[in-house]
């Protein structure tokens, strides 16, 4: 009897923060790593990122087409089956890169629409839950369909030590958990996809 193929989805992550040591690309490359060394099969982790987008400026959109690196970013995310967001959490919002880069992915035709998608955040006190609040708001007139369980707010500075000096996730539980999101993720990517 032939095995059946397991159905593998591609997850495009995106970090809201540009600093190289954030706590937040922590998470994103701990999610890499738990992928290529754990029995998490099914998943396929593409860090995408959203350094090299230029400030959202219409002017820059020339017959319907955008700059080439603008252009790589949407294709990169039209291919991913779902999303994994990493959102620090500034002003009780998400930052300003983040932002511009759902922005420039939203621009005609919306390549976000109709996908799954998952928030995770570290940082202080709220562990950068208010950000992940306004996220869930912006998804929905970008039509992204979020999970809502298991939440992942990390409060990065609290007892014992969530991640190393070069913001390398350590916590084996906040592991764990990181685990149980991206679980969650690929079912429900799964379920939207009918599969």
């Amino acid at each position: 009897m032939e095995a059946v193929a397991q159905p593998v989805i591609k997850v495009a992550a995106i970090c809201g923060s540009l600093r190289k040591g954030s706590y937040n690309r922590g998470l994103i490359r701990s999610a890499v790593q738990l992928v290529k060394e754990s029995a998490l099969t099914g998943i396929e982790i593409e860090y995408v990122d959203i350094t090299p987008l230029p400030f959202l400026n219409t002017d820059l959109e020339v017959n319907g087409t955008y700059p080439p690196v603008v252009e790589a970013f949407r294709q990169k995310i039209r291919d991913a089956d779902c999303y994994l967001f990493a959102s620090p959490e500034y002003n009780y919002s998400v930052t300003g890169p983040l932002k511009n880069a759902i922005d420039w992915a939203s621009r005609p035709s919306n390549v976000w629409a109709d996908k799954a998608a998952a928030i995770v955040s570290a940082g202080g006190g709220f562990g950068g839950g208010r950000s992940q609040y306004h996220l869930r708001q912006i998804g929905v007139f970008l039509d992204l369909h979020f999970i809502n369980k298991p939440e992942f707010f990390l409060n990065a500075f609290q007892p014992p030590a969530k991640f190393d000096s070069e913001g390398n996730l350590i916590d084996l539980p906040s592991k764990e958990r990181l685990i149980e999101v991206l679980l969650a993720l690929k079912a429900f990517t799964l379920r939207l996809q009918g599969k």
